[in-house]
């Protein structure tokens, strides 16, 4: 019967409040699967992308460095620092047994005064040995860099083409690397040649701490993969035991304490995901019971004007899609305008990578969010649709119940 078709919309916009309820409660629902998937996805898509950006099995550092409170923070969360150590260590390094691949970078942390356009962490490579800058590179810009060619991270205010000052010297902006959510999204990479030479710009200008180093004789740290038939662990204590003052790290023990964080994180957005969803659900259920108790007379009639059990139950269940189908579409939607724009910030706050995964994931998440929000809906109505199917009419209309 045709009233079957409209009387949902009539019943929905002659209960104005409860609509808005009902709407407001499946977008929460959307809201929090949506958003909170898209959180624990961004997490773990940052952490495989900060795993695969370090690229090497071991890192070998000066012993000192190991003292400072923000070795960690230098290489992983992107905070400005500089530490060296003798070629002749390097060598050392070189000659243990089980390197497969081995590469020396650089580290200087770039001043906030007046001889530096912007504040942060530049890294040097060498393009002869390098195994893990290069290739992320290589996504970017395929030419080999110049001398004062730098490549700048993608949350820099800098592009290709710009011209960026450290130390006094121009460097020119070849290439803008794609976003990783992790600290090298704010810093600068290049080649030897450069950064060996910015290094002593500094030492001119007074301005390292380390006022008696050569530039041409120092590095940073050693980045070594193991060869076949060895282990990380192995090179390692080998390391650690034969070569002095430096200390070898295994990269995935760096990355432990960053992997455990995100693993509490994402239990915590799971359990809310969890608790939000069988909260909203059960308010659902009793939001459409109440509804159909409230109208029992109202469905009575319709059974003596015509109408079946069936078309009844329909009736109850239009109304659960014209509500849940907007609010989860709400829902989804708040989730895209929160994260999106704001996914730079969230990282800040987390202080773990972060990284959105692609856009056809996104939407893949988009369409799963308002589906599950419509169908919690549906279920919850599909009770009340149930007891709507069992009325009494005869008893309902004398008012024995």
């Amino acid at each position: 019967m045709k009233l079957s078709k409209s009387l949902p919309f009539r019943n929905l916009a002659g209960k104005p409040v409860r609509t808005t309820v009902l709407v407001l409660l499946t977008a929460l629902l959307s809201l929090t699967v949506f958003g909170g998937t898209l959180m624990i996805t961004s997490l773990k898509t940052g952490l495989h992308s900060l795993e695969s950006r370090l690229g090497a099995d071991i890192m070998v550092v000066p012993y000192e460095a190991t003292t400072k409170s923000n070795l960690e923070n230098i290489v992983l969360q992107g905070a400005t620092g500089y530490f060296y150590m003798d070629n002749a260590r390097y060598e050392k390094i070189a000659s243990c047994d089980g390197i497969g691949q081995i590469s020396a970078q650089f580290f200087l942390a770039s001043a906030s005064s007046s001889c530096c356009s912007v504040a942060v962490q530049i890294i040097g490579f060498d393009p002869e040995t390098d195994f893990t800058i290069t290739p992320w590179i290589k996504k970017s810009y395929s030419q080999d860099l110049q001398k004062f060619d730098v490549v700048v991270g993608n949350d820099l205010n800098a592009f290709v083409g710009d011209t960026v000052t450290f130390y006094g010297i121009d460097c020119h902006v070849t290439a803008k690397l794609d976003k990783t959510g992790t600290s090298f999204d704010t810093a600068v990479f290049t080649n030897q040649e450069t950064i060996k030479a910015l290094i002593q710009s500094s030492l001119d200008l007074k301005m390292n701490t380390f006022q008696n180093i050569d530039p041409e004789k120092v590095v940073s740290c050693v980045m070594i993969n193991a060869a076949e038939g060895y282990t990380a662990e192995e090179i390692v204590n080998d390391i650690n035991i034969h070569v002095k003052k430096v200390k070898a790290i295994q990269t995935k023990e760096m990355i432990s304490g960053i992997s455990d964080s995100l693993a509490g994180v994402s239990d915590i957005i799971s359990i809310l995901i969890l608790v939000v969803w069988i909260l909203g659900v059960v308010i659902l259920l009793l939001a459409f019971t109440m509804s159909v108790s409230e109208r029992k007379k109202e469905f009575a009639v319709l059974r003596v004007v015509g109408a079946s059990r069936n078309q009844l139950a329909g009736i109850v269940m239009q109304e659960a899609l014209l509500t849940c189908l907007p609010g989860s579409v709400i829902g989804t939607a708040l989730g895209l305008l929160i994260i999106l724009p704001f996914n730079q910030m969230i990282e800040e706050q987390l202080n773990l990578p972060f990284l959105l995964p692609e856009s056809g994931q996104i939407t893949g998440f988009v369409i799963a969010a308002v589906l599950a929000s419509v169908l919690s809906g549906c279920v919850a109505a599909a009770a009340s649709a149930f007891r709507i199917s069992r009325i009494d009419t005869a008893l309902i209309l004398r008012g024995d119940n």
